[in-house]
């Protein structure tokens, strides 16, 4: 599915928050009898998302993520022009309990967190970036954005993020889901998806 921003991944609670991406699948597939999630997008992140049809295809699914064979890569707007190419952060997270749902960097406490990122463009006071997670945690790619060089991070949040941001006001997060790669459930071969950045 390619999730537009502002939709919940899954149900929320109280009946204004039901819809969502889980209940667009089981209206669109209404045979599917799987427990469908297998992972999630923040609400405000737009782009691809797979679903586990049957409680098999769940189970693949889950498992690959589980075991990072899934690629995911993320194209992201931040602020600011990043001078180098390329990188790796290696900053694991963990919630802030007293801010949830805060995710902050903790060299002690935190579980790891890896995201590399590339360059795509220099958009004057801009830099567009695509991210590729290499684990899967809430808030992951916001957080290593945002996060000071000096502890870690690029220093350079995504646009529109009211959480980790500046409070810039902007049309949406500027966060898509682009790419995601993985093995189909039944085994054959491998699946390839690619969503347009809307941005």
């Amino acid at each position: 599915m390619d999730k537009p921003a502002g939709m919940l991944s899954v149900p929320g609670k109280g009946p204004g928050k039901q819809d969502c991406a889980a209940a667009r699948v089981r209206r669109i597939v209404p045979g599917a009898t799987g427990p469908l999630v297998v992972h999630r997008l923040d609400m405000e992140t737009s782009g691809l998302m797979v679903f586990g049809l049957d409680a098999d295809a769940q189970r693949s699914l889950s498992a690959q993520f589980e075991a990072r064979t899934v690629e995911k890569c993320y194209v992201a707007l931040v602020e600011g022009e990043i001078a180098a190419q390329c990188g790796v952060i290696d900053l694991p997270l963990r919630p802030d309990l007293a801010r949830r749902p805060f995710q902050v960097p903790d060299w002690w406490g935190g579980r790891p967190a890896v995201t590399r990122w590339r360059v795509l463009a220099r958009e004057g006071d801009r830099t567009r970036v695509r991210f590729e997670p290499l684990t899967g945690r809430t808030h992951q790619i916001r957080v290593h954005a945002a996060t000071q060089r000096e502890r870690g991070g690029l220093g350079h949040p995504i646009i529109g993020d009211m959480l980790y941001g500046d409070g810039t006001p902007a049309p949406r997060l500027m966060l898509h889901a682009a790419r995601l790669s993985f093995q189909d459930p039944d085994g054959r071969r491998r699946r390839e998806f690619e969503s347009a950045v809307p941005f």
